[in-house]
């Protein structure tokens, strides 16, 4: 049994394919420290699909849990190609017992989206994101494909061709530039009419910082603090914003959706091609090996994972954080930020995060404007 305290996962990312038709030069698969992806199978079997589906359904029938989200990730998972695909999403909905409601979810770069592509997903109800960092010149900073062309205008043509299944279309995802207008990316997404759009900090670490042009300015607090300004000044948008909409929530007291925010303990685990298993598989960013755990769905269960060493932080609270973080009036917002940007080869993930500056500036900036508009936090 798992400890009283522990939280059972409750998202199952599936790393489907680890490759990728484009070369984004931040991905955290392909272009950090950890080059695991070079050693592991370029897509996920149906043997491995079939006993993760196995542990997934034995962990929701330990737990009672009522839903599910199985989420397909890459790399590219549309590079499987269709009757592939097909195949995993019906080992996942016939492998789970039925007690359990499965959410199927994709994360892709839109660029390979077709008819065929949506006729499946329209069968197995399947949510899909898009990733996109804006209008072309600013997602071609770094989202470019490996011959170094454009991929923007393949991106949009897939989320023109999503938006035709309005009830696929589960929102956008973009990675913040500081040298990006931040007013004019949010503007664009929001011009797609996505549900939602994530916005996601650079990874980097207290070794390897994130780019800044001044390091004594929060320029991605402002940044997103400009992406909240015109977010709530368009009367005409319908879409959250997930992070701000968690800030919003978080500093209310009520618990937030996004792991990068607040105290709660993630619920999310990750099922490599090969069947390992990952707690936080963007620790790749860190060093080599972080996010590796040793276990594997054939060999061990979803409540050993939770168990395991390396994922305990995710439910020790504040007791986890740096002494700064702990005596901070921001914490529970924050929750110490991401865990990669906490990281120094000197004292682990024991630091507050790259970002604390950022932050701060960011989420008391959401709070004075809520309680501008009369909110008592």
């Amino acid at each position: 049994m798992t400890p009283p305290d522990a939280t059972p996962f409750r998202s199952f990312i599936l790393k489907t394919a680890n490759r990728c038709n484009i070369d984004c030069d931040y991905c955290y698969v392909f272009n950090s420290r950890d080059q695991a992806w070079r050693h592991l199978p370029a897509r996920m079997s149906t043997e491995v699909a079939r006993a993760a589906a196995r542990r997934i359904g034995e962990h929701a029938t330990t737990h009672g849990l009522n839903t599910a989200h199985v989420v397909f990730h890459g790399g590219e998972p549309l590079l499987v190609g269709p009757r592939h695909m097909a195949e995993l999403l019906a080992v996942f909905r016939d492998g789970i017992p039925e007690t359990t409601v499965v959410r199927f979810e994709l994360q892709t770069n839109g660029t390979l989206l077709t008819e065929a592509w949506l006729d499946l997903f329209e069968q197995y109800q399947v949510a899909v994101g898009v990733s996109l960092d804006g209008p072309p010149e600013a997602n071609d900073r770094h989202r470019l494909t490996g011959t170094a062309r454009s991929s923007a205008a393949s991106a949009v043509r897939g989320i023109e061709l999503l938006r035709s299944r309005p009830r696929l279309f589960a929102g956008l995802l973009a990675v913040v530039d500081l040298a990006n207008d931040p007013v004019e990316v949010h503007d664009h997404l929001a011009g797609f009419g996505p549900p939602v759009i994530d916005f996601n900090l650079p990874h980097g670490t207290h070794d390897d910082p994130p780019h800044r042009h001044d390091p004594s300015v929060p320029e991605y607090g402002m940044w997103m603090s400009r992406v909240y300004d015109a977010w709530i000044a368009g009367t005409e948008h319908r879409h959250s914003v997930r992070m701000l909409e968690d800030i919003v929530a978080l500093s209310s007291g009520v618990r937030g959706s996004v792991e990068t925010l607040g105290l709660a303990p993630p619920t999310s685990v990750v099922i490599e091609s090969d069947g390992t298993i990952e707690g936080v598989d963007t620790l790749r960013s860190v060093t080599e090996g972080a996010s590796r755990l040793g276990l594997d769905v054939f060999s061990h269960s979803f409540d050993k994972a939770s168990r395991h060493p390396k994922l305990r932080y995710r439910h020790d609270g504040s007791t986890a954080l740096a002494d700064k973080c702990r005596s901070c009036p921001l914490v529970e917002v924050c929750g110490g930020g991401y865990l990669p940007h906490r990281f120094s080869s000197s004292r682990g993930y024991r630091n507050p995060s790259v970002y604390c500056a950022d932050l701060e500036y960011l989420i008391r900036h959401v709070q004075d404007s809520l309680q501008q508009h009369g909110w008592s936090l």
